[in-house]
C-alpha cells in the first residue's frame, strides 16, 4: 500500500522535488504551503509521515510541530537550513522525530523517510520485550496508549520523553547507555549527540517527580547509562 506523505513548506519547488523523489518510492505526496494549511491537511489526510519546513511566513515549523503533536503522533521529519545543537534540541523537544538539512540529496531523503516509517510501525524499543505497561501505587504507564498517570493524575510527556520512558520500562533493570537510548529513540544518525539523552532524562525526572515518594524510578549508573527501577526494587 502506498504511504501518504504531507509536505508543509511554502517553497513550491522544494515540494515538487520531494514529490518527484518519493513518488518513485511508493508514496503519495500531499502539499500544504503554510503552517495553518498544514494543520488542516494533517487532520483531513491522516498522513503516514509529515515533512515540515522550519522557515515559513505565517507560523514557523516549531510552532506547527507543537500544534501537530496536540492531535497526531505521526512521524515528523523537519527540513532545516539551521545546524546548531540548540535548534535540534528545540525541535526534538516539540516533537520532531528527525531532521534533514537543506540542500538534501534524493538518497538521503528516501533513507530518512523509510527509517521513520519503519520505526513508526514497530515498538519504540525495537527489542523483543513484550512489556506493555507498568503499574504501582504511584505510577501508571500504558505503553500502547502512550498514557502516564502519577498519583492518579495524567501527566503530559513529549513524544521523546515518552519513548525514553517506554524504552527504559521495556528493558527494566537493564542499564542502557547514552548511545543505546539515542539509537532506540532518535536513530543512529544522532549517536554523537550524547548530551541530548541526559537533557531528556532530566526533563523526564522532573515530570515524574522522581524521588518524591521515597523511590527513584530512573537511576544513573555513573559512566555507563540509565536504568528503570520498579517500586520495591532496592538495588542501586
Amino acid at each position: 500500500m502506498r504511504k501518504k506523505v504531507l509536505v508543509i513548506d511554502d517553497d513550491h519547488e522544494v515540494g515538487a522535488l520531494i514529490e518527484t523523489v518519493l513518488d518513485t518510492d511508493g508514496c503519495d505526496v500531499y502539499h500544504a504551503y503554510s503552517g495553518i494549511e498544514g494543520l488542516k491537511q494533517a487532520y483531513q489526510v491522516h498522513p503516514d509521515i509529515i515533512i515540515l519546513d522550519i522557515m515559513m511566513p505565517d507560523m514557523d515549523g516549531f510552532t506547527v510541530c507543537m500544534r501537530l503533536r496536540e492531535m497526531v503522533s505521526t512521524p515528523i521529519l523537519m527540513l532545516t537550513a539551521l545546524s546548531s545543537e540548540k535548534d535540534m534540541i528545540r525541535g526534538f523537544n516539540v516533537g520532531v522525530d528527525d531532521f534533514i538539512r537543506k540542500p538534501f540529496n534524493s538518497s538521503e531523503l528516501k533513507a530518512r523517510v523509510r527509517a521513520l516509517l519503519r520505526r513508526s510501525s514497530h515498538q519504540p524499543s525495537g527489542g523483543t520485550s513484550h512489556i506493555t505497561s507498568y503499574v504501582d501505587p504511584f505510577l501508571e504507564v500504558d505503553i500502547p496508549e502512550q498514557r502516564v498517570k502519577l498519583s492518579g493524575k495524567e501527566i503530559e510527556l513529549s513524544p521523546k520523553e515518552f519513548e525514553i520512558l517506554a524504552c527504559l520500562i521495556r528493558q527494566s533493570g537493564k542499564v542502557l547507555s547514552h548511545h543505546e537510548l539515542i539509537r532506540e529513540v532518535w536513530g543512529s544518525s544522532y549517536l554523537d549527540t550524547k548530551p541530548m539523552a541526559a537533557l531528556y532524562i532530566y526533563y523526564l525526572r522532573k515530570k515524574l517527580q522522581d524521588g518524591k515518594h521515597g523511590h527513584q524510578y530512573i537511576r544513573t549508573f555513573w559512566g555507563r547509562g540509565y536504568w528503570f527501577s520498579p517500586l520495591g526494587m532496592d538495588n542501586q
